[in-house]
C-alpha cells in the first residue's frame, strides 16, 4: 500500500483509542490473519474483490474490530 494512501485512510481515524497509524497497522494485520483463515467480514464488502488487508483495514477504521490494550503497570491507565 502506498505512503499516501495509508495517510489517507489514517486522517480517518475515527476512534479515539486508535491513536497512531502503527495501531492501526497492527491491528489490520491481526484482523487480516483472522480473515485468511476463514473468519468473516464484519462489514459489507466483496471478499472476492478485495484482499483480506483491504477488508481488515477498512473493518478497523470503521470500528468494528474490537480490542484493548495491556500495560505493564507502570502506566496510568488513560481515561475515557
Amino acid at each position: 500500500m502506498p505512503d499516501q494512501e495509508l495517510d489517507e485512510l489514517t486522517d480517518q481515524l475515527p476512534p479515539p483509542e486508535i491513536d497512531s497509524k502503527y495501531r492501526l497497522i497492527i491491528l489490520a494485520a491481526k484482523r487480516s490473519k483472522q480473515l485468511q483463515r476463514g473468519a468473516r467480514p464484519r462489514i459489507e464488502i466483496d471478499p472476492l474483490k478485495h484482499k483480506p488487508t483491504r477488508i481488515a483495514l477498512e473493518e478497523v477504521i470503521q470500528g468494528t474490530v474490537q480490542f484493548h490494550t495491556k500495560t505493564d503497570g507502570n502506566e496510568t491507565p488513560a481515561e475515557q
